[in-house]
């Protein structure tokens, strides 16, 4: 039977030891602090936005919430953007995405100096993780690496198969799978003989947001999946749950495989905190 990788216990490990940096960080004069842009009343975003803020405050970051009205323009957006890139007492800036439509998200992300953006979403930071010089890594590949790095210890020669190619997760975590010298393929819901393709993966990330993808004759023995996907799905009965990119029932027969919900979600924000602090200390030692 897969062993089920428990994201939720390993985002509480990394918690408490971001919760430790940051005491580290108070005890030197630093009170890490995120800044967090919601524009609109989207409730998805409210909602994460919601957990975001009490991690924050579970682990001893302070949290500034700047709430503004969906009619708001791109240039207040990135007034209010310039405003917190240059707040000294300000160590990470977060725009909650989606943005309401008729605001440049790609513009805005952009604007966010490179040191504060914890979401490592700005080019910048991108560059320099595609040429392994560091920077701010993107959250959700981050926690993908580290509930990886659970159950395997050498990557060199593993044949990996990425899902997805968003920028938000699918290139960056084949990136982050090269630098550990895997040997990684790049796909999507497009690709043809995409089961072929993945049956011969030793690493499956799955990150297309389409549900129930990957089915278990998709994955070879002994595989170690990682199902990134979060969709809200209606059964026939008028409920609704949460489902990932992978037939969870069917991958008995993988090494291991994270589930859905308590996987991937929980590293997320965890991540998120610690690139926080870890901006902070970069402050700090300037």
């Amino acid at each position: 039977m897969a062993e089920l990788i428990d994201g939720r216990a390993m985002a509480r490990r990394l918690s408490d030891g971001t919760a430790a940096g940051v005491e580290d960080l108070k005890a030197r004069g630093v009170e890490p602090t995120l800044a967090v842009v919601l524009v609109g009343s989207d409730p998805a975003s409210e909602v994460y936005v919601g957990r975001k803020v009490a991690e924050c405050t579970r682990v001893g970051i302070r949290s500034i919430e700047h709430r503004l009205p969906a009619e708001t323009a791109q240039v207040d957006l990135l007034t209010l953007i310039e405003a917190l890139n240059a707040d000294a007492a300000v160590h990470g800036i977060l725009v909650q995405l989606p943005l309401p439509r008729g605001l440049d998200a790609g513009a805005v992300l952009d604007r966010i100096a490179p040191g504060k953006d914890v979401d490592g979403f700005h080019p910048v930071n991108v560059g320099r993780l595609s040429t392994g010089t560091g920077g701010l890594v993107p959250c959700t590949p981050l926690g993908v690496m580290m509930l990886l790095d659970s159950v395997i210890d050498d990557y060199r020669g593993l044949e990996a198969v990425v899902i997805g190619k968003s920028n938000i997760v699918g290139k960056p975590v084949a990136m982050l799978l090269l630098e550990r010298e895997a040997t990684v393929t790049v796909t999507h819901i497009e690709t043809r003989n995409l089961p072929d393709i993945a049956r011969k993966a030793d690493i499956i990330v799955a990150a297309a947001g389409a549900p129930h993808l990957v089915r278990g004759d998709w994955v070879k023995p002994g595989a170690v999946v990682i199902d990134v996907g979060i969709t809200r799905v209606t059964d026939h009965d008028g409920r609704t749950r949460i489902v990932g990119d992978c037939a969870t029932r069917e991958l008995g027969h993988a090494r291991a495989v994270t589930p859905v919900p308590g996987g991937v979600g929980p590293m997320t924000i965890a991540c998120l905190l610690a690139n926080t602090v870890k901006a902070a200390e970069s402050t700090s030692c300037d």
